[in-house]
């Protein structure tokens, strides 16, 4: 009885790999068929298009049109789809599509960021970062008021390469809430909130503050896109690590993520389930797409929100905490986690991944320390030793900050910048 029993799981065993097999073969003859999976193009499923087709008489043709048009891919895999997207011909989809997900990796990797006023010079800094370090192709998405195109354009096209591409886009919001939308907090900032409506072709973006600087790889970053559970849709790091001197814990008068809020200088969003998502809010008991909670947030809270964009992202997540990937505050280093002493202690042990240099601190003579890192990075010529014109300088500058808090762990700066430069000639030198 025993022996029949393994008998018929082995069989049942070999039954199952020849369906998966069956499953596999399939997808493949899909990627060879024209007009298969790879050309089929993503939209969102909450789109005018979708929802008058699944209100049309033709109930078949019209499931079979959302079938086609709902996004099928790594992110948004057949089993995540909303329960009545139609059955086969999507898991032919999601079939084919995990398969080319995983045998062809995203080639490039989208970088926002906006920039009004004085803020060209900044800017241009921190998309300097990104290049030196990165390794897979980097797509900057820049916007800008118009006075600043120019300029932008005069400069990148100085060092952009096949490796390195950028657009330019206007400022834009909403027509009917533009000028809400334009005073609140500073001029422009508010701009992010609106990017997974504007970048309809882009998957996923990282979105980070003209004062940020990479000291290490973009790619790092981006590859925490990899670990989002099944309902994550953005990571960003906290506002505070010391509760004792949180903004949002002490003073907030609206409701906020986790412990001390969260900071959206530096965030990375899954666009496509951005704007797949119905999220839970304290305006109504129906659940709200992107586009179409963020008027309704601003009206009822305005009068209660300081830190603008920032403030709305913290209502939203907190209403919906499972949809937040929390990194740790070495991705986001700021003077908040060392004026008042070292209260980082990822960046303590492994050294600053992303500095944030908020309060304007690369401009003035407060925090000499983060001063020194931006100067030393916008000093840097391509091309140049890494050690000899930017790691050694900078080293010599920041040992005169040691009055200073930060300067007094000015080694955090550097530890992970050097690792950097280390990790970068030992590629190249393989790729000789």
């Amino acid at each position: 009885m025993r022996r029949f029993a393994r008998v018929a799981l082995l069989c049942l065993g070999c039954g199952v790999c020849s369906l998966l097999y069956g499953f596999s073969q399939l997808a493949l003859s899909l990627e060879q068929e024209p007009g298969g999976g790879r050309e089929r193009q993503a939209r969102d499923p909450a789109a005018p298009g979708a929802r008058a087709a699944a209100g049309s008489a033709g109930r078949g043709e019209a499931e079979a049109g959302r079938c086609k048009n709902v996004s099928v891919s790594f992110w948004n895999s057949y089993w995540m789809l909303p329960s009545d997207v139609c059955g086969k011909n999507c898991f032919w989809e999601a079939a084919f599509r995990y398969n080319y997900m995983k045998t062809h990796p995203s080639e490039k990797m989208h970088l926002a960021v906006v920039a009004c006023g004085e803020r060209l010079e900044e800017t241009v800094t921190m998309l300097r970062s990104a290049i030196i370090f990165s390794i897979k192709p980097l797509q900057f998405h820049i916007f800008a008021e118009d006075q600043l195109h120019e300029s932008f354009k005069n400069i990148l096209d100085g060092f952009t390469s096949e490796k390195v591409n950028y657009t330019l886009y206007p400022i834009t919001f909403p027509t009917e809430s533009a000028a809400e939308w334009k005073k609140l907090f500073k001029p422009c900032a508010s701009q992010r909130l609106f990017l997974p409506l504007i970048l309809k072709n882009v998957d996923s973006l990282l979105y980070v503050d003209t004062d940020v600087l990479f000291l290490r790889p973009v790619d790092d970053i981006w590859s925490f896109l990899e670990k989002f559970n099944s309902t994550q849709i953005a990571a960003m790091a906290p506002e505070h690590e010391e509760p004792r001197i949180g903004w949002y814990n002490r003073f907030a008068r609206h409701p906020y993520y986790g412990v001390t809020g969260i900071n959206s200088g530096v965030m990375l969003m899954n666009m496509t389930r951005i704007r797949r998502k119905y999220f839970k809010n304290d305006m109504t008991p129906v659940r709200l797409q992107w586009g179409e909670i963020l008027m309704p947030l601003l009206k009822k809270y305005k009068l209660n929100i300081t830190w603008g964009d920032q403030d709305l992202l913290n209502i939203m997540f907190f209403h919906n905490p499972e949809s937040l990937y929390v990194f740790p505050c070495q991705w986001n280093y700021r003077p908040d986690h060392c004026i008042y002493g070292s209260n980082c202690k990822e960046a303590e042990e492994e050294g600053i991944f992303i500095l944030h240099g908020n309060r304007g601190v690369y401009h003035d003579d407060k925090q000499p320390t983060f001063r020194a890192v931006y100067e030393a990075i916008k000093n840097y010529s391509f091309g140049e030793d890494l050690v000899h014109s930017l790691l050694q300088p900078l080293e010599l500058e920041l040992q005169k900050t040691t009055h200073t808090y930060c300067g007094r762990v000015y080694k955090v700066f550097v530890k992970q910048l050097t690792k950097s430069i280390r990790d970068l000639y030992a590629r190249r030198s393989k790729g000789r």
